[in-house]
């Protein structure tokens, strides 16, 4: 395998609001900036149906904000390229960032915006009927499932929100939640309850996902009673929560105990020059309106820094 290196003043590693935002605000600085993203930019948004908690639209479909960011995100120089990143390597000059097809990227300021991804239930029949009625993106899949019966396992802001969107195609959903009540935000949770083709199973979790050419029932057990019910569904709609994309730093010593990306105030890591934003840092709040916030302060810090570099 060929090695080809490319230096820059700062690298963004993921292309998420976050990471064009950084990009951003750092090719403003007049800085050369490398975007590197292994898919579609826009992370999480190209999965959204709508976008109602950004300020400055009412609603906009997530694929339309992304392609908003990207426009701004590219507007003064960053340059975008594909790549898979496996490995950041720390120096004490340029750090390195390795893809997996061999090129190396050098830059004195790398910038991570990897995001997260969804957790897996981990339970029998989940691997085996990915994409056969288990998914994990209702705009992804939705349209699939037109008149069929389907479950949403979860109980935050995302299953709700997504189990709502699964109901233009369903003719039910029916969503599944360990505790006795919902977890997301009181306007989501009214849409759903104000919803005739939603219902809920309360303090309850999967234990098994069945079917032979494709998701058939479920094993639902009831946490309180460990009664278990055969539930016949068509589908099944995971939404329990993040987990991070950062095994590219997992030896570095900057992540927590989960792989939440430790950072301060400003986006720096323990590491001089290795900054974290968005879904990848450990932080309360993940949403675009903070991710946005991430990559600015974190696009201006990376000036600072490579502005002290000269003194």
């Amino acid at each position: 395998m060929t090695e080809t290196t490319h230096v820059a003043d700062v690298i963004v590693v993921g292309a998420g609001p976050a990471g064009m935002t950084a990009a951003l605000y750092a090719s403003r600085a007049n800085l050369k900036v490398i975007l590197i993203e292994k898919g579609a930019p826009g992370g999480e948004l190209i999965n959204t149906a709508e976008v109602e908690n950004y300020p400055g639209f009412p609603s906009i479909p997530g694929p339309d904000l992304a392609q908003n960011f990207y426009e701004s995100a590219t507007a003064f120089g960053a340059e975008h390229v594909y790549g898979d990143i496996v490995r950041v390597v720390p120096n004490s000059n340029k750090h390195e960032v390795h893809a997996a097809d061999g090129t190396i990227y050098e830059a004195p300021v790398i910038i991570i915006a990897t995001g997260s991804y969804n957790r897996k239930l981990q339970v029998p029949g989940e691997e085996t009927l990915n994409g056969r009625g288990v998914s994990y993106c209702a705009v992804c899949d939705g349209f699939f499932f037109r008149d069929r019966e389907l479950a949403v396992i979860g109980g935050g802001d995302s299953a709700v929100e997504e189990g709502n969107y699964l109901t233009q195609f369903a003719s039910k959903v029916t969503i599944i939640h360990r505790r006795d009540e919902l977890r997301a935000q009181k306007l989501l949770q009214d849409r759903v309850f104000n919803n005739d083709k939603v219902e809920f199973l309360w303090d309850s979790v999967v234990d098994e996902i069945d079917g032979d050419e494709s998701v058939e029932s479920l094993k639902v057990r009831n946490v309180k009673t460990d009664e278990v019910q055969d539930f016949a569904v068509d589908g099944v709609f995971v939404y329990v929560g993040n987990v991070p994309n950062s095994s590219l730093v997992a030896d570095l010593g900057i992540t927590d105990e989960e792989g939440w990306l430790i950072t301060d105030d400003e986006m720096a890591t323990s590491i001089p020059g290795i900054y974290a934003v968005g879904d990848v840092r450990q932080k309360k709040l993940r949403q675009v309106a903070t991710a946005v916030g991430d990559g600015s302060m974190a696009g201006q810090q990376a000036y600072e820094y490579i502005e002290s570099l000269k003194d």
